[in-house]
């Protein structure tokens, strides 16, 4: 079966149960079934008697192409609660009640999907879903570090606004999230492991005054997709990121920081640690000159612009400091890509460049997706088609893990006085 890293959906050839409980959440459900087809999946969906009360069985039978299972009696079912696990590659419930994280954890069976996870052997992958304080609930917490004890995958909620108009955490995860946790259930490959990569993503905010900066559209979904891709592969990651929306990876050492000049500091300082860096973040060209330590009134500069100096070339920094370091970078352009691509790729002496157009319908800033061109030091061209973020961040590493095995080849082959 073809898993992250391929060139186009991730998940063709994988079977997928897909169990949906009764919550109010139950619709989200549908969307990520969605998901999982365009992935590659086939998918057979397992539905509680309190989900139905919430979205009708018919509406993912008619998605998914398959019957919807919803009764361990019902006779035509032949024993699904043995069979269907039997087949997957993967269980995933989204979302799951604390009923359902309960009776799992205490190993109750008193329907079909209960009894299915009794029998299970292969990954699964619970996303939970409640309101109130339902997920911080001590019973709750301790049934959550059991399923987890025993290798269950457990996505947690997020925080915001719930059905019941109060706002905490209990909303069912961000389908990418769920994806990501899927992905790296079905593809435990450790092929990075003894490699320490350094990574930038998002933006960075250059202050004019207290509350106001110069900045640019990056969201770090790409440079977290990369920092989360290369842990899920063996690697040692630190990922440098600038102000997002997005919370810190699980298991990698976040450092945040907000202007450009903090991002070069945090970067060098960690630049003899790291074997490769890739720089995913998208850095502002320009800060003030002066920016102030008062908010600047309209009436006070009317008609005075205020002056600009260039931030630091990253990129082309690195380049100089680095010793045997493998140093990718991305070039967002809007027009001629894969010139402006290559001419980037020779100035600042990089192995590999990932060149975005971020015009691109679906792709570009903001989004789950994205397009690229991974051009290397030859001139070899590599198009990769639209696909999640995720799974064009194991695409990355792979051509990056290619790189270093034809330099590790070279070194091999040159006389021991030759080589660096």
């Amino acid at each position: 079966m073809a898993l992250s890293g391929s060139n186009g959906p991730t998940l063709i050839g994988t079977r997928i149960v897909l169990g949906v409980t009764g919550s109010i959440a139950a619709y989200k459900a549908v969307s990520l079934l969605r998901t999982l087809l365009r992935e590659g999946a086939t998918v057979q969906v397992v539905m509680t008697a309190s989900a139905t009360k919430f979205v009708t069985p018919l509406t993912f039978e008619v998605l998914s192409g398959h019957p919807v299972s919803t009764d361990v009696f019902e006779a035509h079912q032949e024993m699904k609660h043995l069979s269907l696990p039997e087949q997957a590659d993967a269980i995933v419930i989204a979302p799951a009640t604390a009923n359902c994280l309960a009776k799992s954890a205490l190993g109750l069976g008193d329907d079909l999907l209960s009894t299915m996870l009794l029998t299970a052997q292969c990954p699964v992958i619970m996303a939970p879903a409640m309101d109130g304080g339902m997920w911080t609930h001590p019973a709750v917490t301790e049934h959550v570090r059991t399923l987890r004890a025993r290798g269950t995958i457990v996505v947690g909620p997020e925080e915001g606004p719930l059905a019941s108009g109060k706002v905490g955490q209990g909303r069912l995860a961000e389908e990418q999230k769920i994806l990501v946790a899927l992905q790296s259930a079905l593809a435990p490959q450790r092929d990075w492991h003894g490699h320490r990569i350094l990574i930038s993503a998002g933006p960075t905010q250059e202050p004019i005054d207290p509350v106001r900066f110069i900045s640019n559209r990056s969201s770090g979904k790409m440079g977290h997709a990369l920092a989360e891709a290369a842990r899920a592969r063996g690697a040692q990651v630190v990922l440098v990121s600038g102000p997002t929306a997005l919370p810190a990876p699980r298991d990698i050492e976040m450092v945040r920081v907000q202007t450009a000049e903090d991002m070069t500091k945090a970067l060098f300082d960690r630049l003899a640690w790291s074997t490769v860096v890739i720089m995913a973040a998208a850095v502002s060209d320009f800060r003030p000159l002066h920016p102030t330590s008062q908010k600047i009134k309209k009436q006070s500069q009317t008609d005075q612009p205020f002056a600009l100096e260039r931030t630091t070339d990253i990129l082309a920094a690195l380049s100089a400091q680095r010793t045997t370091q493998l140093l990718v970078g991305f070039a967002a352009e809007t027009h001629d890509l894969i010139a402006h691509a290559k001419d980037k790729l020779a100035a600042k002496g990089l192995d590999l460049i990932v060149a975005n157009d971020v015009t691109t319908e679906g792709a570009g800033f903001g989004s789950d997706y994205n397009a690229a061109t991974l051009i290397d030091r030859q001139g070899t061209l590599m198009e990769l088609p639209l696909m999640s973020k995720r799974a064009m961040a194991d695409a990355i590493l792979n051509k990056a893990q290619a790189l270093l095995c034809a330099t590790a080849s070279n070194q091999a082959s040159k006389p021991v006085a030759e080589r660096r």
